[in-house]
């Protein structure tokens, strides 16, 4: 098994049980393995760019993980955001009943995702798919004396739940075909499976996925959750389903062109369908869930747009969108949470009014607020901007007639947007309605900070994740035959 697989089965046991000792040790606990797991994520990179450019392998029995770029982009997103979001939730649910449980369950989450990612047989892949889902269902479900979020669980549990059943039946599909599950060395030839398969894993994965129409359970899961947990379901855990999902796709790569087509189409209607959702809000939490339904969609885009070309542009913007918009939208998400953390209870709901007057008791969360917001509209100088521009820059490439009208209508979406975002930066400026009943910690600033400058630093120096994103389409490129 690949270290970080290890590491994240050996410590949420130890976390748990030593924060029933004393809650600090948990914190500490949970830092260090986040210090131990970055430490072999960096010896796992320095092994492939030195020993292998494209692939390291790890085998026990007839288990085996791959570890690639696009298993490196996934990993360094998720541990990346953990940290941060690990720090940030030491003073937002400090003293919450479990605690120490959290702490547990994002560690447990971090290896999942990474192990899942990695996964290079199928039902190892579904076994981590699994592990994933129970994590978060029950982040999910952190505040359980609430009944809203107890609902939220339920609903994300009876969803995903459905969508493991069905790409479980698509993997004892594929193994009674031929005989194998090892995803190196499964090629389906046959038309009509190749069809059926496409099928079952979009329908199975793109409930994870937050695909339109089954992305019913993510405004809910994303508002209920602690504020940390929804920035991380929505920068990594959510997007990974899309990696898995591609690695299956591979599988039915002699219908490369379809797939690129359909994944156009669904990246369309969920950027639509996010936006228009996301209008009729007025709970931020749930402006900014929709909101990520709009981005899921530019990122299907992209990589359909890859897919349909066979063109790397595609695939990389697709991946620098992917990293740009976990760093945006864990911006959004932390920030807004400090005015919930400042104004009311840890899990209370924040409507647009309840921001106003924040511009002067907090400048330096109105500033993140701000710069999140107008990132993820695309504005100029902002790390938004640069990979939205690179995704229609690769659908324009095309010169296909279908797929630059689907620009020019993703990019109006893009500033349509603005149409939500404007109301959230509007009422931070407006007369203040609720006073502050605590002051904000410097532990819950120090991630807003960091996010912030690396929202405006991949904005003017996008070049910086070049050794990232360009490994990363060229691993898709590979899995597609290109």
């Amino acid at each position: 098994m690949p270290p970080l697989t290890i590491i994240s089965l050996i410590f949420p046991p130890t976390i748990y049980l030593a924060g029933h000792w004393k809650l600090w040790t948990a914190r500490v606990i949970a830092l260090a393995t986040l210090g131990v797991m970055w430490i072999l994520f960096i010896s796992l990179v320095r092994d492939l760019i030195s020993v292998n450019p494209n692939v390291t392998t790890y085998t026990q029995g007839i288990v085996s993980f791959h570890f690639d770029y696009l298993s490196v982009l996934i990993t360094a997103v998720v541990l990346a955001l953990s940290t941060l979001i690990t720090v940030y939730s030491m003073k937002d649910i400090h003293d919450e009943a479990g605690e120490e449980k959290y702490y547990a369950l994002v560690i447990l989450l971090v290896g999942s995702v990474t192990s899942m990612v990695c996964a290079g047989d199928l039902f190892n892949l579904w076994m981590w798919f699994e592990i994933t889902g129970i994590a978060c269902y029950l982040l999910v479900a952190f505040y359980s004396g609430r009944g809203d979020a107890l609902a939220a669980c339920a609903k994300y549990f009876i969803q995903a739940a459905t969508g493991s059943i069905v790409v479980l039946f698509g993997i004892a599909l594929v193994f009674a075909q031929t005989g194998s599950l090892d995803l190196a060395h499964i090629h389906i030839q046959s038309i009509p499976l190749m069809i059926v398969l496409g099928v079952i894993f979009i329908f199975g994965f793109g409930v994870k996925l937050a695909i339109v129409p089954l992305h019913s359970w993510l405004p809910d899961a994303y508002s209920q959750a602690p504020t940390g947990i929804s920035a991380l379901l929505s920068g990594a855990v959510t997007i990974s389903s899309l990696v898995v999902l591609l690695r299956m796709l591979a599988m039915l790569s002699g219908l490369a062109l379809d797939w690129g087509s359909i994944l156009v189409g669904f990246g369309t209607v969920n950027i639509v369908a996010g936006n228009l959702l996301a209008l009729a809000q007025k709970d931020v939490k749930r402006i900014l869930a929709y909101s990520s339904v709009s981005h899921i969609g530019f990122i299907l885009l992209a990589v359909g747009i890859g897919l349909f070309s066979h063109e790397i542009g595609g695939f990389q913007s697709g991946m620098l969108h992917l990293v740009n918009h976990a760093v945006m939208k864990a911006l959004a998400f932390i920030a807004v949470g400090t005015v919930i953390y400042a104004r009311f209870r840890p899990n209370t709901s924040l409507m647009i009014d309840d921001l106003a007057g924040l511009s002067k008791r907090d400048p330096i969360t109105t500033f993140g607020v701000v710069i999140a917001c107008l990132s993820l509209v695309g504005i100029p100088l902002l790390a938004g901007f640069m990979s939205k521009w690179q995704i229609f820059a690769a659908g324009i490439a095309t010169a296909n007639p279908v797929l630059i009208f689907l620009i020019v209508f993703a990019a109006l979406n893009s500033v349509f947007s603005l149409a939500y975002y404007f109301p959230i930066i509007n009422a931070m400026f407006l007369p203040e309605r609720i006073p502050p009943r605590r002051d904000v910690p410097v532990l819950m600033r120090v991630p807003i900070v960091l996010l912030t400058a690396g929202v405006i630093i991949l904005g003017i120096y996008p070049d910086l994740l070049n050794w990232l994103v360009i490994p990363a389409g060229q691993r898709l490129m590979i899995l597609f035959g290109g």
